[in-house]
């Protein structure tokens, strides 16, 4: 067994050696694009603490299912493993919904959730890890029981009231100075990563731009983003039909992929923020019920949206349990219970392509230049300096080839397949073919050519040595087994 366990070590230490291992991850200032962000429910996560579960009822989707801040701790090495930046966490105020949408406070944490030092706990634990915590600030849809309508004081703060929820006068310079006061009180008490304003829609422009401007004032490294759209200096875009342009295009094959760059052009050009890529949010339907309805395969239709759009300019935003095939309508049936029974296919296959994108700048900052988009076949590379590669995904019903000619990528190369394992050369017409099956994806690191693998058949040959070694070694002692025992009997 120790022979085995030193086979072992040794073929992981060769494994290493791969075309990946010159890519470097930069420790500079990071920005927005740097990040990918895993949205969560806190409410629907992981229950570690029986203790806060007041009137908690699983088999009600409406109601609280026990998850908490020690739970999310509990299950990091998950969302670690799938290798997210940042971890955004919602509304975590007092709430009369599990989702946190309805806050009665702008002080106080829900009870459910956990108390203040397990949220300080939370953050401290991710941090270590090298995810950053953001959480959403409600600036309207308040409940009304929320403190400040039950304070006879601030009912001209009141715009308006509609299914139990309370829209503030966004407009009144009074509220705007408590929200400002509330949201900077709140932010200073936390080593927060990032901050969604949320329910922003009835705030005008230069009132975000100053909650901003003051958040960036106490900690430049902060990021603000919102889940509705804007003209804010927001760090990340929103586009409302995001999702919905996204989904339409891998919910099955051979669809248009026209709207491919319809948010990322105006990043390109430098017109808006980052966009933010996704195929569904904790407001619509899973993507996995589209897919379903179409009568395609969940996994695949997951892998085959996840792949391109994790590597184009923006910003990653995956809402939690995608990377198990959550199903389900918006509300209560999209937002199940986390089960972690589940297989882990999805979770490898995220947590391989974000080990990629967190240790490549050019995946994250590079120049994209866009090889070709013709109904579900995809392909664009992404350049800085001398890193290249290319990325493309084939969500076709045939098998399709792209060409990349010598004069783009330049000359002497090869492409070398990151999840295929395939290598490409340049042929007699000076090009580069590669040949993708239907509905499949790759990525691809375009380097210097390097003729013969040396390190790869230097490893391999020592493994089949030390096989052999080990085979030797075991009949050796079979037949002395069996030799001792002649001699007994």
């Amino acid at each position: 067994m120790k022979i085995m366990k030193w086979v072992s070590a040794v073929i992981a230490a060769f494994l290493i050696i791969s075309p990946l291992s010159a890519v470097s991850y930069a420790k500079e200032t990071r920005t927005i694009t740097d990040e990918s962000i895993y949205d969560v429910l806190v409410d629907r996560y992981f229950n570690k603490n029986a203790g806060n579960d007041i009137n908690v009822d699983r088999q009600d989707a409406a109601q609280f299912a026990g998850g908490d801040f020690n739970g999310l701790v509990d299950r990091l090495a998950t969302i670690k493993k799938m290798g997210f930046t940042i971890t955004s966490i919602g509304s975590v105020f007092t709430t009369e919904t599990y989702d946190g949408w309805t806050p009665t406070s702008y002080e106080q944490l829900e009870p459910h959730f956990g108390t203040e030092q397990e949220l300080k706990d939370l953050i401290s634990a991710y941090n270590k890890e090298g995810i950053e915590i953001m959480v959403d600030f409600p600036l309207s849809n308040v409940s009304v029981n929320h403190e400040w309508v039950k304070d006879s004081a601030k009912q001209a703060w009141i715009k308006s009231e509609h299914n139990g929820l309370v829209q503030w006068d966004l407009a009144n310079a009074e509220v705007q100075a408590a929200l400002q006061e509330a949201l900077m009180q709140f932010v200073n008490s936390y080593d927060f990563g990032g901050i969604r304003l949320t329910n922003i829609t009835d705030a005008d422009t230069a009132f975000l731009n100053r909650l901003i401007d003051s958040l960036k004032a106490q900690n430049s490294a902060l990021y603000v983003i919102s889940n509705e759209a804007s003209e804010a200096n927001f760090d990340a875009a929103f586009a409302a039909d995001a999702a919905t342009v996204y989904r339409n295009m891998f919910k099955n094959v051979d669809l248009s992929t026209a709207d491919l760059l319809k948010d990322v052009e105006p990043y390109l050009e430098n017109q808006e923020a980052a966009p933010q890529l996704m195929i569904d949010s904790l407001q619509t339907d899973r993507f996995v019920l589209d897919a379903t309805e179409q009568k395609m395969f969940p996994p695949t239709r997951l892998k085959m949206a996840i792949l391109p759009l994790m590597f184009m300019p923006g910003v990653p935003v995956m809402q939690y349990g995608t990377e198990i095939a959550m199903n389900g309508e918006a509300g209560e049936q999209a937002h199940q219970i986390y089960n972690f029974k589940t297989e882990e296919e999805l979770v490898d296959f995220i947590g391989n392509l974000q080990s990629i994108r967190n240790k490549s700048a050019a995946m994250r900052q590079g120049d994209f230049a866009l090889v070709e988009n013709d109904n579900g076949l995809i392909a664009y590379t992404r350049k800085l300096e001398d890193e290249q590669w290319l990325v493309i995904a084939n969500n076709t019903s045939k098998t399709k080839q792209i060409i990349l000619k010598a004069e783009d990528i330049g000359e002497g190369k090869e492409l070398r397949g990151v999840l295929s394992n395939e290598i490409v050369k340049q042929n007699k017409n000076n090009e580069y073919v590669v040949v993708l099956d239907r509905e499949v994806s790759d990525v691809y690191q375009i380097i210097d050519e390097r003729g013969w693998n040396i390190p790869y058949l230097v490893a391999l040959g020592i493994v089949y040595l030390l096989f052999v070694t080990f085979v030797i070694v075991i009949i050796k002692r079979g037949r002395q087994k069996r030799s001792t025992k002649d001699a007994i009997q």
